[in-house]
Order: C-alpha cells, then structure tokens, then sequence
C-alpha cells in the first residue's frame, strides 16, 4: 500500500488535470510534499519515486504558473508521463527496481525469501515502468499530433493506472500464497 501512496501525487494529477491543469500540479505537488515529508519523518531517507514526485511536480506547477502558462495539458502530461518513466525504468534497467523500498516497510514481504521478494519487486516495478510507456507514447502522441483527441490519451492513462494499481495489491498476496503451498 505504501508504493500506492508514491503514486498519489501522480493519480491525482491524472484524474484532476482534466477539470483544470494548473489544479492538477498544484495538487500534485502538494500531495508529492506531504508524501514526501512523511517519508522522512519516517526514516531520514528519501525514495527514489517519492523525491522525484515532488522534484517533477514542482518544477511543472512553478514552470507552468510562471514561466509558461500556455504549456498545453498534453505537454504536461507527456512530460510527466516521460519523466517518470525514465524515473522508473532506469533503476529497473541496472537491475534495482524502484518497488523494493517500500516492499522493505511491509512487514508480510520483509520476511519473504530473497528470491521471492526480488522477483515480486522486479515485476511490480517492471508492471508500473510498462504503464508509465504507454502514457508515455498516447501522451507524446496528443502533444505531438493535434488531431488525436486527448480523451483517448487520459482514457489509457486511467485504465493502465487501475491495471498497475491493481497487479501491485494482488500480485504479492498471490505469489506468496503459490510461494507457501509449494513448500
């Protein structure tokens, strides 16, 4: 659930931007703060995903109120959409998926054996890393080619959400379940 909560400044910028983008940055970058300082008032140490939330989203709230009001909702969101993806995808790719560290506050995975939890978390973050793809490319695709409507783009967005919201609370229930019976 924890890894839920590093999304949320993200979810909420999702579902906001379409009443208003300026609304959906600025609440993003609220959440990614308060996300954030919990984190560190947890533990003096800051996760990748959430330092990253609150970095990307400050930087779009402040360019976009002040320095480029008229950065279109697509532009926005395929910046947001690409940065998290490489945000995601790179530490994946040198083999330390972003999950892990909050896989490490549950107590119920803390336990598991190394093989278990390193494949658990190599598939939770590689299931968020594909969605943030393909936000990325119907979001680059709206920013690059005005014809395509952006309701197909927020549409995808929202249903990879569900879907990696979705594999990332029952997935590790799952393999830990199939993990114990084989034993």
């Amino acid at each position: 659930m924890n890894l839920i909560v590093g999304f949320a400044p993200f979810i909420l910028f999702t579902v906001l931007s379409r009443l208003s983008v300026d609304l959906g940055l600025w609440v993003a970058f609220a959440a990614a703060f308060v996300v954030t300082i919990r984190d560190f008032v947890e533990s003096p140490s800051l996760r990748l995903l959430d330092a990253g939330s609150f970095l990307l989203f400050a930087l779009l709230a402040l360019g976009r109120g002040f320095l480029d009001p008229t950065l279109s909702l697509a532009a926005v969101r395929f910046i947001a959409a690409l940065s998290l993806l490489l945000l995601l995808g790179l530490p994946l790719a040198f083999r330390r998926p972003f999950s892990v560290d909050y896989a490490r506050l549950d107590p119920r995975e803390a336990d598991w054996p190394p093989q278990l939890f390193l494949r658990v978390n190599y598939l939770v973050s590689g299931a968020w890393t594909a969605a943030f793809a393909i936000m990325t490319l119907a979001d680059g695709a709206v920013a690059f080619d005005a014809d395509l409507p952006l309701y197909a783009s927020i549409a995808a967005s929202l249903v990879v959400l569900a879907a990696a919201v979705t594999f990332t609370l029952r997935y590790p229930a799952h393999a830990a379940k199939k993990a114990a019976s084989q034993q």
